[in-house]
C-alpha cells in the first residue's frame, strides 16, 4: 500500500478532532454504507486514505459477512466499521461475526435496535453508532448505550427520512453536540458544507453519493455513467402506495425501476389483504425487492430497471476519481471556507 500525501488542513482537523479520535482515523469522514458498493475495495481505500470505510452488510448471510470482513482486513490495517440492518433475521449471528473479527465500530441502521443488540455489540468492546429520526429517540438511544449518532437528512441516497439535513442539524446539534459524538449526513457534496456542519458542532460527516463512483468502487461503468449524467432533480424519493405498508422511502435516480417498485407495493398489499403475508413478511418482501434491484444496477449495470440509489448531491459527481483525491479535495474546500471566516 502506497502512502497518500495528506492535505494540511489544521482548522478542519481541529474541528474534526473529537470525531477522528472516536473513529481512530485521520479525518472524521465516514463513507455511508451502500449495499453492493461499500465492499472490501471501496471500504479499504477510504480507510487507507484517512477516512472511515463502512462495510454494508445489507442482506448478507453471516458466512458472507465473515468473508467480507476478512477480505477487507487483508487490504487495510486501518480502522473500518460494519453496518448492520436492524431488521435482519440473523442480526445476532452477524454481531457474533463482528465480535470474532474484533470489529471496532458497528453501525445499526434501518430502525430501532432490537432489545439486547446494543449490549451484544458493546460486550466485545466495539463502539455503536445509531441513526435517529427524532431528537427524543436520539436521546433515548444515547441513554441506552449508543456511543455516537448519525443524523441523516432526506437529501441522502437510499433509505431516507422526511426531514432535510439542514433542519435536523439545527435541531439536533445544539441539543446533543456538546456531550455526544454526532455525525451529519445527507446531501453533502463539497467541503464548504462540511465546514458549516463542523462549526455547528458536528464531530464529523458521512458521505455516500460522492464515493459511489470512486475509481476503487466496483460499481458497473453504466451505474457510474448514470451518476455523471444525473442532477439533483433526477434523484427522487419513492412513493408509498398503501399507508399500511411499512415502506421507508428510498431516493434513487428516476427510471423504469421506480415504476416497478410502485407495482411491487400493490402486489404486496394484495397479499396482505389476502392474509398470505403478515406485516413483518411484507416489509421483508419490500427489502428483498430493493436488494435485488440495487444489485441489478450496481453489479449488472442495468440502470433502466435496477435501482440507481443516489442522493441529491449526485450533480456534484461528474467523473471517476480516486478516493484519496476526493477526500483531499473535501478537506481543502473545508479549510479554505474556514480560513475565510
Amino acid at each position: 500500500m502506497t502512502a497518500t500525501p495528506k492535505t494540511p488542513a489544521p482548522r478542519t482537523a481541529a474541528l474534526m478532532r473529537r470525531g477522528a479520535e472516536f473513529l481512530g482515523t485521520e479525518y472524521a469522514i465516514l463513507c455511508g454504507a451502500m449495499s453492493w458498493v461499500s465492499e472490501r475495495n471501496l471500504v479499504s481505500a477510504i480507510s487507507n486514505a484517512g477516512g472511515f470505510g463502512v462495510i454494508a452488510c445489507g442482506a448478507m448471510t453471516p458466512e458472507l459477512l465473515d468473508k467480507e470482513i476478512a477480505a477487507t482486513k487483508a487490504l487495510t490495517d486501518k480502522p473500518f466499521g460494519v453496518n448492520l440492518i436492524t431488521m435482519h433475521p440473523a442480526l445476532f449471528d452477524l454481531i457474533e461475526v463482528c465480535a470474532k473479527h474484533k470489529v471496532g465500530h458497528v453501525v445499526l441502521a434501518g430502525g430501532i435496535p432490537p432489545k439486547g443488540s446494543v449490549e451484544a455489540i458493546k460486550a466485545f468492546g466495539a463502539k455503536v453508532l445509531v441513526f435517529a429520526p427524532t431528537l427524543a429517540l436520539a436521546k433515548k438511544l444515547l441513554r441506552s448505550g449508543a456511543d455516537a449518532l448519525v443524523i441523516e437528512g432526506s437529501e441522502a441516497g437510499g433509505h431516507i427520512g422526511p426531514v432535510s439535513t439542514s433542519v435536523l442539524a439545527q435541531e439536533f446539534l445544539p441539543a446533543l453536540a456538546e456531550d455526544h459524538v454526532v455525525f451529519v449526513a445527507g446531501g453533502i457534496g463539497r467541503g464548504e458544507m462540511i465546514a458549516s456542519y463542523l462549526e455547528m458542532g458536528a464531530s464529523g460527516v458521512q458521505l455516500g453519493t460522492r464515493f459511489a463512483c470512486a475509481t476503487e468502487s466496483i460499481a458497473h461503468p453504466a451505474f457510474k455513467a448514470a451518476f455523471f449524467r444525473g442532477n439533483a432533480r433526477d434523484a427522487v424519493a419513492s412513493v408509498q402506495v398503501d399507508p399500511r405498508l411499512p415502506v421507508i422511502p428510498v431516493r434513487a435516480l428516476k427510471n423504469k425501476g421506480t415504476e416497478e417498485f410502485t407495482a411491487k407495493q400493490v402486489e404486496v398489499a394484495k397479499l396482505l389483504d389476502e392474509g398470505k403475508l403478515d406485516m413483518a413478511a411484507a416489509q421483508l418482501e419490500i427489502e428483498h425487492f430493493w436488494a435485488g434491484a440495487l444489485r441489478r444496477a450496481v453489479i449488472d449495470g442495468d440502470v433502466e430497471r435496477g435501482s440507481v440509489m443516489a442522493g441529491q448531491s449526485v450533480g456534484m459527481v461528474t467523473k471517476e476519481e480516486p478516493v484519496a483525491e476526493i477526500i483531499a479535495q473535501l478537506m481543502a474546500e473545508s479549510e479554505e471556507a474556514l480560513s475565510r471566516r
